[in-house]
């Protein structure tokens, strides 16, 4: 019995331990865009007040489909505001975009057209699932 209790008061231990070890990393997310400007503006608006509320997260927003169109030079929000400039910012913060190479081909966007630094990945949902199971990345879709 008390080989028992020792074993479970080292368990715990090794948990607590555990538990501690993560507490001091960063909150890591990957935001989804896929369905154009409006979700876009959401979207980088969420990420704004994410970074406000927690500016040690590692974010990482990922864009496929009809949602590389704000990730693209001379895109515009409905107001008129530059695309560029509030992911520049946001890059700045530690925000990390990613484009689907898939989407580019499929709708024959040069990459060049993308604003800078924006990294290519071979597939938006495949980078999407990889952040998830492999790296520990919690997932929003704005």
């Amino acid at each position: 019995m008390t080989l028992s209790i020792t074993l479970r008061r080292a368990a715990l231990l090794l948990l607590l331990f555990a538990a501690a070890a993560f507490a001091d990393q960063p909150v890591k997310v990957v935001y989804q865009f896929s369905e154009g400007l409006e979700q876009a503006s959401n979207g980088l608006r969420n990420i704004r007040n994410h970074l406000d509320a927690d500016p040690s997260a590692k974010i990482v927003a990922v864009a496929l489909s009809s949602g590389v169109d704000f990730l693209l030079a001379g895109a515009k929000d409905k107001n008129g505001a530059s695309y560029a400039d509030a992911v520049a910012d946001l890059q700045l913060a530690g925000v990390e975009f990613r484009a689907c190479n898939n989407t580019l081909t499929r709708r024959h966007i040069d990459p060049k057209r993308l604003i800078a630094d924006v990294r290519i990945v071979p597939a938006g949902v495949v980078e999407i699932a990889r952040l998830q199971a492999k790296e520990g990345f919690a997932y929003i879709k704005p």
